[in-house]
């Protein structure tokens, strides 16, 4: 007999896990959450917010939402990405990054009712930790996952109390296992794993200094500082990032890996956070330094039967493109209310087989776009000169000689140009955070064929209604003078379909089935005189289905099915597709 039983055990509170057990709260599924240590997140390790993530705290609550607004640092001063040979010194280049360039925004602004931001892991972890234990979640710190064990009916967990020592048993129902980049949970269900861990090793040191007069006239929250022979390889880079603007910093710094993880002490940490800003005489308060390794490595699969992977647990990669925490938050999103269905009755448990169809082939794009975005600032150090010796008085010389009046030197500079705007893969890939289009069961396309990119993807978001990918997004309006998303319309745990004047029929059939299968199903109508109007006419325009055509979506904004117009049996279609995604 267990000591504790619950529908979902979660192992870690960080992004993916506190998200999960606030989802799976909001849902009114009985979930227990445990983390090893006494607290939460205590670096702000993660920081870059996405609009999809943001997403995923509207559909929590706008509660939620504005809190994560009311203490993030904002889109606006994220941008001014910097090139430099210290703060105090010289620029080198600068790009607008974050959706701050006036094109980038107008895409952002277009594309979701969210604006992304900066949001340390240190404020969003409690903020969803909060959330999920204000709506039911049992939480328990210092507490630790050391086995389980899983059969036809559930698993059963032992855990350690690490102020006691005790170990004692939890029975639940689905395990989920997001204990971070050295998941034992993965490692106990053999998750194959490609790529590798520890290629190329890094330090934080966190710092508390106002550079005000320095960084405030060129907002953002990451300055590469560029000091040839200072650090290892001789390129000497190393990234000031802020943490609150504009006295709280994280310095980035490489070590050699294979010499060993160093011993840094204050003084060091000091010398790193005076070169870089280039005073060396500021006053400078040392909080914290800590050591990690760059990893390039992705789960193949991310669950066995009963038991799921999610965050770092299953993607495990640099801090490039800022996608850590996002993805992590996401995976949540997509586990969560299939979960909540099948322990409901709503679905078959085949339902869940379909995390890892939609979840792993995410994981691998962003592991490999985050390691491509560190290679890319070779065109950078290639434009200096810093790639043609390894002696720092020649790396200077040549860095220097942009500056000249010859044809090569304009040339040098025409290649740094293009080089740092290049960046933008990193710094500004709405497309990679965006453009998720899910394949699998729980994706009904009947054929239809998925559109092709105009962009390129990794830039540029492009809404589509073609089932797999997420809900177009477009403000809509009703008779109460209220402005909502068409995302606002969807999600909270439940299907949902939009169809217009001419689709009656298909809201009649979405609640008979309702009744039938048990199934809460969301139902809007939208057109003029209706309960929601389409004043801009972007829904029109963004919906790819005719005004007696239907969009269903699932609880996580991504589409289920469409039909372009109706048909001769709207419930029986309907019927068709549900049971068919739902595995009833």
């Amino acid at each position: 007999m267990a000591d504790i039983t619950t529908d979902v055990l979660i192992i870690g509170t960080g992004p993916a896990g506190s998200a999960a057990a606030a989802l799976l709260s909001s849902y009114g599924i009985e979930n227990m959450a445990i983390n090893r240590y006494r607290w939460l997140a205590n670096t702000p390790r993660a920081h870059i917010t996405n609009q999809r993530t943001m997403e995923v705290l509207r559909d929590l609550g706008q509660d939620v939402e504005a809190e994560a607004y009311l203490h993030c640092s904002p889109q606006a001063i994220m941008g001014e990405n910097v090139f430099c040979a210290s703060l105090s010194g010289e620029e080198l280049g600068r790009l607008k990054t974050w959706g701050n360039h006036p094109n980038s925004k107008a895409e952002h602004l277009l594309s979701s009712p969210t604006e992304m931001n900066d949001l340390p892991q240190t404020l969003m972890e409690p903020l969803l930790f909060k959330t999920a234990c204000s709506r039911g979640t049992q939480a328990r710190m210092s507490t630790e996952y050391i086995s389980h064990e899983q059969d036809a009916e559930g698993v059963t967990t032992t855990c350690r109390d690490r102020l006691t020592g005790r170990d004692f048993t939890v029975r639940s129902k689905y395990l989920v296992g997001a204990d971070g980049g050295n998941s034992l949970v993965a490692q106990h269900i053999g998750l194959p794993f490609e790529g590798k861990m520890g290629v190329a090793g890094s330090m934080n040191i966190i710092f508390r200094a106002d550079l005000t007069r320095y960084v405030a006239h060129r907002p953002s929250v990451l300055y590469w500082v560029l000091q040839p022979g200072s650090n290892v390889g001789g390129i000497g880079m190393g990234l000031v990032r802020m943490v609150r603007p504009w006295n709280e910093w994280l310095i980035n710094w490489g070590y050699d890996i294979n010499e060993g993880v160093p011993d840094v002490d204050n003084a060091f940490a000091e010398g790193v956070a005076r070169d870089l800003i280039g005073d060396p005489d500021i006053d400078i308060e040392i909080t914290s330094v800590s050591t990690w390794t760059v990893n390039n490595c992705y789960a193949a699969r991310a669950h066995k039967g009963r038991v799921f992977c999610m965050g770092d647990a299953i993607h495990r990669h640099p801090p490039s493109n800022g996608l850590g925490s996002n993805t992590s938050i996401q995976d949540s999103f997509n586990l969560a209310w299939k979960l909540a269905m099948v322990i409901e009755g709503e679905a078959g448990p085949a339902l869940l087989e379909t995390y890892t169809d939609e979840r792993a082939p995410v994981a691998k794009q962003i592991v490999t776009r985050a390691n491509k975005s560190i290679e890319e600032f070779g065109p950078i150090f290639g434009a200096l000169g810093l790639l043609d010796s390894i002696d720092p008085v020649k790396m200077q010389e040549n860095m220097d000689r942009r500056c000249e009046d010859t044809p090569a030197a304009e040339t040098q500079r025409a290649a740094l140009r293009a080089a740092i705007a290049a960046k933008v893969y990193e710094f500004d890939a709405h497309g990679v955070e965006m453009n998720q289009r899910y394949r699998s069961s729980a994706v009904a396309t009947d054929g239809q064929p998925e559109p092709a990119f105009a962009r390129d993807p990794e830039l540029h978001f492009e809404q589509t209604t073609w089932p797999g990918a997420r809900l177009p997004h477009a403000w809509l309006f009703n008779d109460s003078n209220r402005k909502a998303s068409t995302l606002d319309l969807c999600g909270h745990g439940k299907f949902t379909l939009l169809t217009g004047i001419g689709g009656r029929a298909w809201v009649e059939a979405a609640d008979a089935l309702s009744a039938e299968l048990g199934l809460p199903i969301t139902t809007h109508l939208i057109g003029p005189r209706q309960e929601w109007q389409d004043h801009y006419g972007d829904w029109a325009r963004a919906r790819e289905v005719g005004d007696a055509g239907v969009v269903l979506v699932r609880p996580d904004h991504h589409v289920a099915w469409r039909s372009e117009g109706m048909v001769a049996s709207p419930e029986a279609e309907l019927r068709r597709v549900l049971k068919s995604i739902l595995d009833r």
